[in-house]
């Protein structure tokens, strides 16, 4: 009798484990991404538009945003859906670049998210793929500020722009390394960097009060030189 009594009762907590909503209630981590014509494009976090005259044809919308929408961990993605982008949103073509997109976001700097078809090209992005001979202006930003993104500097003489290149290059690995936050989040910048190419390299920078860095692969300190470029 007790052997039975044990029995149903497993039967029973495996019976109600099935009927759990747990699917419906998970938290998913979105990647940020596009899926138009049955291509997934993901998002290039370290580039930017470079300027809207690469911007081509109109595409057409974003048909559903699944991040805050979705919470299914089995939901298949579909034509038009985007990770964050909302209902509306407008999709382009970039000029001479097939297998990328345009998305207009108004957060962005110059205007614009940029997407790729891993089916075209491998993700490039990186300080370490960008053609630094070819760098022709580098735009530094100071985000999160009273103002929302502001660009303090714009610089454009061949000296300054391989100066900063020289100080990100030189750059110290740390993979140990932790901000002193005792008097809040560190400042955050984000340095744009030009070529002749229609997208342009994006890479972030930190200052803790006390130290710069950024992290180009690993955690990396910069040289206090760093705080010229960067102060207002």
């Amino acid at each position: 009798m007790k052997k039975l009594t044990v029995f149903v009762f497993i039967i029973l907590f495996l019976a109600g484990c099935r009927h759990a909503p747990l699917g419906p209630q998970a938290m998913i981590d979105w990647v940020d991404f596009i899926k138009w014509e049955g291509v997934m494009y993901d998002g290039v976090y370290s580039g930017v538009l470079a300027r809207d005259t690469f911007i081509g044809e109109k595409l057409g919308e974003v048909k559903f945003r699944v991040a805050d929408n979705v919470t299914n961990p089995n939901y298949k993605v579909k034509n038009g859906d985007a990770a964050f982008h909302e209902k509306g949103t407008e999709i382009f073509t970039i000029k001479g670049q097939p297998g990328f997109l345009a998305v207009k976001s108004a957060g962005e700097i110059n205007g614009y998210n940029v997407y790729y078809s891993r089916d075209v090209t491998e993700f490039r992005w990186h300080f370490k793929d960008m053609p630094q001979e070819k760098v022709q202006r580098i735009e530094i930003y100071q985000l999160y500020t009273a103002e929302g993104t502001k660009q303090i500097k714009d610089i454009s003489e061949p000296e300054k722009i391989q100066e900063f290149l020289q100080l990100l290059s030189s750059s110290k690995k740390n993979s140990t390394f932790s901000p002193n936050t005792e008097k809040g989040d560190p400042l955050y910048y984000e340095a744009v960097f030009y070529t002749d190419e229609p997208i342009a390299y994006k890479q972030g920078i930190q200052f803790d009060g006390h130290t710069y860095f950024w992290h180009p692969w690993d955690t990396a300190i910069l040289d206090d030189k760093m705080g010229e470029f960067l102060r207002n």
